[in-house]
């Protein structure tokens, strides 16, 4: 008869006992797993933040626009001679209008306000995700680079079905 505990001893020394945990392949297995689930969904997030950006832009410009109209309606002219007008500089004209003129796009690029010697047209231009000026041959655009453009309460370049 064996003495208590010796059949134990046995089994530890002469099998292998099996480790609790995961092995190495099946690490790498997992990480390339979420590799591929975030190769996947980071461009599909970019896309929706451009995508909200594009949204805010398009409303801060209705509300600027706006503004100016109701500025014309007390002044029966927009501001005269406007060039490349920032916020700062619209701040002073639409205070009474507008709380507070948005500082900037929804790409953090300035705003681009121009108006005519006459004042009787506005033009207010977002230069988009890349802040360059592009060619602006008006109507729907399919890029977030493309400029945004609002002129006398209307959209004359403006975004439209799925951006790249």
């Amino acid at each position: 008869m064996q003495a208590p505990g010796a059949g134990n001893s046995n089994r530890r020394r002469g099998g292998r006992r099996r480790q609790a945990g995961f092995t190495l392949i099946e690490l790498l297995i997992v990480v390339a797993i979420i590799g591929l689930i975030a190769a996947i969904a980071i461009p599909n997030l970019r896309s929706a933040m451009n995508k909200a950006k594009q949204g805010r832009t398009l409303a801060d410009m209705r509300a600027i626009g706006s503004a100016l109209e109701t500025y014309a309606v007390d002044n029966n002219t927009y501001p005269r001679s406007l060039s490349d007008a920032n916020a700062a500089a619209l701040s002073s004209f639409l205070s009474r209008y507008l709380r507070s003129v948005p500082p900037n796009d929804g790409w953090n690029n300035p705003w681009h306000v121009d108006t005519n010697s006459a004042g009787t047209v506005y033009t207010i231009t977002s230069h988009g995700a890349d802040g360059v000026a592009g060619t602006n041959p008006g109507g729907a655009t399919a890029d977030f680079n493309c400029d945004i453009i609002y002129t006398n309460n209307a959209f004359y370049q403006y975004p439209q079905g799925a951006q790249q």
